[in-house]
């Protein structure tokens, strides 16, 4: 898994009910854009994040601004 500041990680739910979750990149801490990740979620959290296989990098680009 490769990210860059300013990308978004979008985390599936993992049981019936539960939503899927957005956090933004906010500081890559691996070598080369690989894990772990801090990341802030829609509601203000910060975390450590080694993402899963239950998560997709959706990449940030200039023109989505």
């Amino acid at each position: 898994m490769q990210a860059s500041v300013g990308d978004r990680l979008l985390v599936h739910g993992r049981v019936v009910g539960q939503h899927d979750r957005t956090a933004e990149v906010i500081e890559v801490l691996g070598d080369n854009g690989s894990p772990p990740y801090r990341v802030r979620f829609e509601d203000g959290h910060e975390t450590l994040m080694s993402p899963g296989p239950d998560t997709v990098v959706r990449h940030f680009s200039a023109a989505e601004e």
